[in-house]
């Protein structure tokens, strides 16, 4: 049974910086995608950002770009969220998702929650101050 554990929410004053932390048990971290989504209070789940296990290539939200960076571990069964020079508008319940089948999502398709298997319950970032 595959799981995904996030860590590292909080809250944190505009200009901060939350590190999110995303650990997977259950698969080897093979053909992996993995990805984040966050939903604010009355709006829609959207994507924040995708990495490819294998090929390690990376999707961004524009809202984000230049701000936030995904990465993983060696193992690839953990993937990071570094947010950087948070903003109020940053602020949502943050969710991991993954796929453990063969394939790749590309610029155009990173974002659709369909394809994800799997999902965290969701950590809360808040930035306020």
């Amino acid at each position: 049974q595959v799981q995904l554990v996030e860590s590292g929410g909080g809250s944190v004053q505009p200009g901060g910086s939350l590190r999110l932390s995303c650990a997977a048990s259950g698969y080897t971290g093979n053909n992996n995608r993995m990805a984040w989504f966050r939903q604010a209070p009355g709006k829609q789940r959207e994507g924040v950002a995708y990495i490819h296990a294998n090929s390690g290539n990376t999707y961004y939200a524009d809202s984000v770009k230049g701000r936030f960076t995904i990465s993983q571990d060696n193992p690839k069964t953990t993937v990071y969220l570094q947010m950087n020079n948070l903003k109020p508008e940053d602020t949502a319940m943050y969710y991991c998702a993954a796929r453990d089948t063969a394939g790749a999502a590309n610029a155009n398709t990173w974002y659709w929650e369909y394809q994800y298997k799997y999902w965290g319950q969701g950590i809360q970032v808040t930035v306020s101050s």
